[in-house]
């Protein structure tokens, strides 16, 4: 099985952008090529930050809008807690 994950990447005028995705390394791909998010293809490039796997797309949605409803400085606690990238 396949797993779902919940990710935010760095945007380059400092800003953070959330979504879920199946495919991590396609994913950040499409942004840094201009393909991905439109958010994101004003603010190029971009770094993955933080990444969560999760059992499914409705798990990832849940996560999703949870993570967009922290604060900033909450973002950025995960964002330290969980030691990502690699």
């Amino acid at each position: 099985m396949v797993g779902w994950y919940v990710y935010m990447v760095q945007c380059a005028d400092g800003s953070l952008y959330t979504g879920i995705t199946k495919d991590m390394e396609s994913r950040v791909s499409l942004h840094n090529a201009g393909r991905g998010a439109k958010y994101t293809r004003a603010r190029r490039p971009v770094e993955l930050v933080y990444r969560e796997m999760v059992s499914g797309r409705g798990a990832a949605m849940r996560r999703e809008c949870a993570i967009k409803q922290l604060r900033p400085i909450a973002k950025r606690k995960l964002i330290t807690k969980s030691g990502e990238p690699e």
